[in-house]
């Protein structure tokens, strides 16, 4: 049976994040030169679920799929590409958002996924305009609304069509009673400096706006008569082109599918494993470290193509978290567990941390850095338990620190041969792998006194056993075999049995401490509020806005300021 025919065990669709160009219904992908075109030409009948088209280029979470798999293909497959030009292939709209009727008819946890996911798609083309070179156009050619104005907000350029009809709006909030989810607001005031008075007028206006005012209040770049867009279009990409800072030759490394297998009690992938205990509603992922030391230059490296480990590692880990997030919704635990040569994990570190000027390692380490944050914004409670025969070392160490909790075994435990757990810090603990906010996490953590991140710093390459790690701050708890079952079982069954808004909002709360970025101001403050919007009647309920939208009677709403 195809991936997206597959049914769960607990009988719903499957939704699967894995696609390839081949298969996409929604995108054209076209290379030419340094120059790439995103071609949006939604397919209205071919939206996830029944009851909905998504006409006008309008989209769901398959449309973004799609588009986050080609942004991805971009950066790894053609080191060449320098320019990507995100343009429709409708005439007269750009993109009409996120698609009505299927916000009006889903549940509320897959309504505020799929805003964390395009977040998150959004968030990877300014990653890849900042970190791999990769500049981003668009070319509004019509209607760009909500999601699709969002779309255009997440490039370095917009070129709007001056031809009497095309415009920029966010209407959300007058038609829709909820909020432009996918950083809308955020990125108009703090990615192009749009003033607060003139945005609060554009956020609550319906026909958005267009012409000479869009680009007196920042909203577009430049507008561009339909006679001579194509022309402006190809001469800002050469512009942009010839002061891009990516330096890719040779040929890029083709994301093959993955190998894996997904069953009813988990998925199996070569290096990743997902074991999911539905009675106890926890997922425990388990990393294994790679049996070999790594290659000996970047050349070999390539030669391995998408089996390289930390690439394969790092695909299959973002892969594993999507998979839960989306298609698991009541497993209320992640816990991470990990297995192998801790030698082998820090052999690896060393590499990317030599080769990281060249275009591959840098995409890595970049990919790394993504596949971390969205661990960090998942809403479940992340456990990891440091045991006999772990590797928690460098950048797997990195999931210790993400964890709301993380337990740690003084010495072995009885009948078991392995050796004593340990972590090992790297150089890719101290700055690669920063957090939304732009701190690492082992900054995050040591807020009190800044001087506990050089401590543990000097301990880079040490082997640190259980008592030294709880020392340092490492981990939160350093238990001995004797208390070890009693306290992780205890602990288990507590957390499991609290309210699930209640410890999203509190966890949330918790991981992000320090100072706020746009990309952490929409993570954190956008989508808290979102999601508390999305469940207002204002918004869903019988006499809604969304549930009322386009049917010709008018949403009643609730006036009570809350």
């Amino acid at each position: 049976m195809a991936s997206e025919e597959r049914v769960l065990a607990n009988g719903a669709k499957f939704i699967d994040f894995q696609t390839n160009p081949s298969r996409y219904k929604h995108w054209k992908l076209d290379v030419a030169g340094d120059v790439a075109t995103l071609t949006m030409d939604v397919d209205e009948n071919g939206g996830l679920f029944e009851g909905y088209q998504l006409k006008l280029n309008s989209y769901d979470l398959g449309v973004d799929i799609e588009l986050a798999d080609a942004v991805q293909r971009l950066r790894f497959e053609h080191p060449e590409v320098k320019v990507v030009v995100m343009r429709s292939g409708k005439n007269r709209v750009f993109c009409a958002g996120a698609n009505i009727r299927m916000l009006a008819g889903s549940t509320h946890a897959h309504k505020v996924n799929f805003c964390k996911f395009t977040n998150e798609t959004r968030n990877g083309l300014e990653d890849s305009s900042e970190n791999s070179g990769q500049k981003f156009i668009s070319v509004v050619n019509g209607t760009a609304a909500g999601g699709g104005y969002e779309l255009a907000l997440a490039t370095d350029h917009i070129i709007m069509a001056d031809d009497g009809s095309a415009a920029v709006s966010l209407p959300e909030v007058p038609l829709l009673a909820v909020l432009p989810g996918t950083g809308g607001l955020t990125r108009v005031v703090d990615k192009r400096k749009v003033r607060r008075d003139h945005a609060d007028y554009f956020c609550t206006i319906e026909e958005g706006i267009k012409g000479k005012r869009a680009v007196q209040w920042r909203l577009v770049d430049e507008i561009v008569p339909n006679s001579k867009l194509d022309a402006k279009v190809a001469d800002c990409a050469k512009k942009f082109a010839a002061h891009s800072t990516r330096h890719g030759n040779g040929k890029g490394v083709a994301l093959a599918p993955l190998n894996r297998t997904v069953g009813d009690s988990g998925i199996r992938y070569d290096f990743v494993t997902v074991d999911i205990d539905r009675a106890a509603r926890i997922a425990t992922i388990t990393i294994t470290a790679p049996d070999a030391a790594p290659p000996a230059d970047v050349d070999a490296a390539i030669a391995q193509g998408a089996g390289f480990w930390p690439l394969q590692v790092a695909r299959e880990l973002d892969d594993a978290i999507l998979h839960l997030r989306i298609n698991e919704l009541e497993t209320a635990m992640l816990v991470f567990k990990s297995h192998g040569e801790s030698a082998n994990v820090l052999a690896y570190d060393a590499f990317l941390d030599a080769n990281k000027a060249h275009w591959l390692v840098n995409e890595i380490r970049h990919y790394w850095k993504r596949v971390l944050k969205r661990v960090d914004v998942t809403s479940r409670t992340l456990v990891t338990l440091v045991e006999p025969g772990s590797c928690f070392a460098g950048t797997l160490a990195e999931l210790v620190f993400a964890a709301d909790r993380s337990y740690m075994l003084v010495g072995q435990k009885q009948g078991d041969n392995r050796p004593p757990p340990a972590i090992t810090l790297s150089a890719m603990n101290f700055g690669p792998y920063p957090m939304s906010h732009g701190l690492t996490r082992l900054e995050s953590r040591f807020q009190a006194d800044p001087s506990d991140v050089d401590t543990a710093k000097a301990k880079i390459g040490e082997a640190l056993d259980a008592e030294a790690a709880e020392e340092l701050g490492l981990v939160t708890f350093a238990l001995d075999d004797i208390d070890w079952d009693d306290e992780v079982r205890v602990f288990f069954e507590e957390r499991t049995s609290f309210s699930p808004d209640g410890l999203t909002g509190m966890e949330a709360n918790l991981r992000f401490v320090g100072p706020e970025t746009m990309e952490s101001k929409i993570f954190s403050r956008l989508t808290a509020w979102q999601n508390w919007i999305f469940q207002r009647p204002n918004a869903v309920g019988e006499e809604g806005a969304l549930r009322r939208y386009g049917s010709g009677v008018k949403a009643k709403y609730d006036m009570t300021r809350v």
